[in-house]
């Protein structure tokens, strides 16, 4: 007995090692950066007006993007959920489509679509490369597979005898999803706006093909790195950074808090 339990302490003690190695990767390269940049460049890129602008067009452009996504991607989500029919595995394909494919590649590819020569650009005349629609439509296509894969599996975890008797009492397809189904399933769908957002708002290959200009924040880190060098394209990455881990821990909270008014519901 006590053999084993000296070969459960090592195993655990060497997923313990294994786990602390895969932190420190992930956080190491974030604390060298915050520590290599002085507060005073950090306030110099929150005072100037080009990076602020910057920042809130990320910002808006990735949540145009995640909330008009949502619009069609949650019922897409459900759909997937609960019909099995011929082709499923192939939308599913799909849908991972963005996730495998170099996304300087999808740039180019967004391009062709939404040019001033394609059908699309003509109808907007002079198509929406270098603007803040096509800057959305590029993030969306990068993104929406964070979305639609959680809150298919959100769906998944409804339990679908929960709908089946909502319905032998009366209630119509449409009701029971937007009174049962779309609120139990809440929790997972707002986690996968929220990583949708994220990946939107650190997007770079796609958004450089399409709009150079304006800059989102990525874009600028680039250029005033190629221009500037290190020290100026440091401070706006910080920046960007404080204010996306500022806004990711208050929407993780609001994401806690559903959870807990689900669990006193139920």
């Amino acid at each position: 007995m006590l053999l084993e339990k000296q070969k459960i302490s090592w195993f655990h003690a060497s997923l313990t090692l294994l786990g602390s190695l895969v932190l420190l990767f992930i956080v190491a390269p974030l604390i060298s950066m915050f520590l290599a940049t002085p507060a005073e460049d950090i306030g110099s890129a929150a005072a100037d007006p080009e990076v602020l602008s910057s920042i809130a067009l990320t910002f808006k452009a990735a949540f145009f993007a995640t909330i008009v996504s949502a619009l069609a991607g949650v019922p897409l989500a459900y759909l997937l959920a609960r019909k099995c029919f011929p082709g499923r595995s192939l939308v599913l394909a799909i849908i991972d489509l963005p996730v495998i494919i170099p996304h300087s590649a999808a740039g180019i590819a967004l391009f062709g679509l939404i040019g001033r020569n394609s059908l699309l650009g003509r109808f907007f005349d002079n198509g929406l490369v270098g603007t803040t629609a096509g800057i959305s439509i590029a993030m969306a296509f990068v993104s929406i597979p964070f979305l639609i894969n959680s809150a298919r599996n959100a769906f998944l975890s409804v339990d679908p005898r929960l709908e089946n008797v909502a319905r032998t009492l009366g209630a119509s397809p449409v009701r029971v999803f937007f009174t049962i189904s779309l609120p139990l399933a809440l929790r997972g769908i707002v986690s996968g706006m929220i990583l949708m957002w994220a990946r939107g708002i650190s997007e770079f290959g796609a958004v450089v093909i399409i709009a150079y200009h304006p800059m989102t924040t990525p874009v600028m880190v680039f250029q005033r790195f190629n221009d500037f060098g290190l020290k100026y394209a440091r401070s706006v990455a910080v920046l960007l950074i404080v204010i996306c881990v500022a806004l990711f821990v208050a929407l993780r909270l609001f994401s806690c808090r559903l959870k807990q008014q689900g669990d006193a519901n139920a």
